[in-house]
């Protein structure tokens, strides 16, 4: 693995302490697995939707998770004996194995809901920038006290 020299960015950007671990967290995602297939997707904005493709897959068997700007999907498919010992494939292309899926989430990004239809798992996610956050605008020679 590279090491990447951020010094150049500390000495112009100010409060960009946590950027070395977004580019350590996007180093670990290039190790992840191509399985399931998905598109990310920029509705409006502020609005975006992650695609996954998991035919075979219910409700039951897949998992939703965030914790601390990261959205984990997991897809853990219950084996059925008696199903496996029926069948027998000539040609077997529709993968069924286990995965986990992980997103790294920007600031303020909210998963709003999920849903299944034809085989594909739609996330809806939006960025809600509290009031605190958002610009405004310092008039000169006006006197702001914050407690």
């Amino acid at each position: 693995m590279r090491n990447i020299d951020l010094s150049p960015l500390y000495r112009s950007f100010i409060g960009s302490d946590h950027l070395a671990s977004l580019v350590d967290a996007a180093a670990r995602s290039e190790k992840q697995n191509t399985y399931p297939p998905y598109n990310i997707e920029l509705l409006s904005d502020d609005k975006y939707r992650v695609t996954m493709a998991i035919a075979g897959f219910s409700k039951d068997d897949v998992s939703i998770q965030v914790e601390e700007n990261t959205l984990t999907i997991t897809g853990n498919k219950k084996a059925d004996s008696n199903e496996k010992n029926e069948r027998k494939y000539l040609h077997k292309g529709i993968s069924e194995r286990n995965f986990e899926r992980k997103f790294q989430l920007g600031d303020h990004v909210k998963v709003l809901a999920a849903d299944m239809e034809n085989g594909l798992l739609h996330i809806d996610m939006e960025r809600v920038i509290p009031d605190a956050k958002k610009p405004r605008t310092i008039e000169i020679g006006s006197k702001l006290i914050e407690n």
